[in-house]
């Protein structure tokens, strides 16, 4: 079993992280806003992200559970930040989480109040040639009600670096995970990985059923093209064990 530091709750590779970014009212997300943390905002604007990649090689405690190791996981999540002894601490609220395999599902709702649903997914990543240079072509589905759903982006070019200031940054620069409780507290997790490089895209859907998934008050904002997109290569994880604020 491979050794831990103390208090890691999740090791795991997060991979090909396929991010869908869209601008929206401050006021829709507020009543979702974690006890004890505040909305963070990049140049004035407010964010929510679809994001689909892959887990892989996932460990929890150090335990490798069969099955369920591999696999795909796509979520719409905004961005907070709450001030703490150490200055400021910028992380994400998850507004839902979907997954293939539903004892995921269970364990991360009854441990951090996640609100994660089980449905059948898939995944496609394809890389071709367009003149001189590589492209990725990425897909995350899953199937809701007997409809396909589905987020994909397709890249050009090299990676890169996200800029100082800029959407890409902001977007994955958020260290911390909160968990709005039951009882109206909130739960705050730790998580440890290194800068990411990305892809800029040169197209980008999300085909979903949104009122079903997310609620009516994000039918406007997700059905329309994103604001920006990306492709992150992802890394190696850390996810700590949470702790109540």
């Amino acid at each position: 079993m491979p050794k831990l530091l103390p208090g890691v709750f999740l090791t795991a590779e997060w991979r090909c992280l396929a991010i869908l970014n869209y601008k929206v009212k401050p006021e829709i997300l507020r009543p979702l806003t974690p006890a004890g943390t505040e909305l963070d905002q990049c140049n004035g604007s407010t964010f929510v992200s679809a994001v689909g990649f892959l887990f892989l090689n996932t460990r929890v405690l150090g335990i490798s559970v069969p099955f369920h190791t591999d696999f795909e996981e796509v979520n719409l999540r905004f961005y907070v930040r709450r001030k703490a002894s150490d200055g400021w601490r910028r992380g994400v609220v998850f507004i839902k989480e979907l997954v293939p395999r539903r004892a995921i599902a269970l364990v991360a709702r009854n441990l951090y109040n996640e609100n994660y649903v089980a449905l059948p997914m898939s995944h496609r990543v394809e890389s071709f040639a367009v003149g001189s240079q590589e492209s990725y072509s990425v897909s995350y589905g899953w199937r809701l009600h007997g409809q396909e759903n589905r987020i994909k982006l397709v890249t050009r070019g090299q990676p890169s670096d996200s800029v100082g200031g800029s959407e890409e940054e902001f977007i994955t620069e958020h260290y911390w995970g909160y968990s709005a409780q039951k009882n109206g507290g909130t739960v705050e997790y730790h998580v440890d990985h290194p800068r990411w490089r990305v892809w800029r895209a040169q197209e980008a859907v999300l085909n979903c059923d949104v009122v079903a998934l997310y609620g009516e008050q994000f039918a406007d904002y997700l059905s329309t093209p994103p604001s920006s997109a990306f492709l992150a290569e992802g890394s190696n994880v850390k996810v700590y064990r949470g702790s109540r604020i």
